[in-house]
């Protein structure tokens, strides 16, 4: 049971990307998946979540109105569309799998299988 994080490299400031998140091994379809990003030396920090159905989303603060998260079941895919990406978003993104319920915002022990993670870097 395993995830699959891809779509990361370098970016402009102001540019975009967009992350997918595959499942291997298992159906996503009753999970709440959510992403995670970590910078050199600081903790994993919480960015977005999707529900199970895919009809709720949240996101920390500083994403939001810039990112944002959705997914396919039918595919076991879960994408983080990344627009006006900043440098301060540069960071290795993972994505994991959660059960509700889970903290407001979500922290990092709530989540069972992770991915191996994909680097993002902003920089003119």
């Amino acid at each position: 049971l395993q995830f699959v994080e891809s779509g990361g490299g370098l970016v402009q400031p102001g540019g975009s990307l967009r992350l997918s998140c595959a499942a291997s091994g298992f159906n996503i379809e009753y999970y709440a998946i959510g992403w995670f990003r970590q910078a050199p030396g600081e903790e994993r920090e919480f960015v977005a979540l999707v529900n199970w159905t895919g009809g709720r989303a949240y996101y920390a603060d500083s994403v939001k109105g810039r990112f944002t998260i959705s997914r396919d079941n039918a595919k076991s895919t879960v994408y983080l569309q990344m627009n006006n990406l900043a440098p301060e978003d540069t960071a290795v993104y993972y994505c994991a799998s959660t059960e509700p319920p889970y903290s407001d915002p979500p922290v990092p022990k709530e989540f069972d299988y992770w991915g191996q993670g994909t680097q993002v870097t902003v920089s003119s």
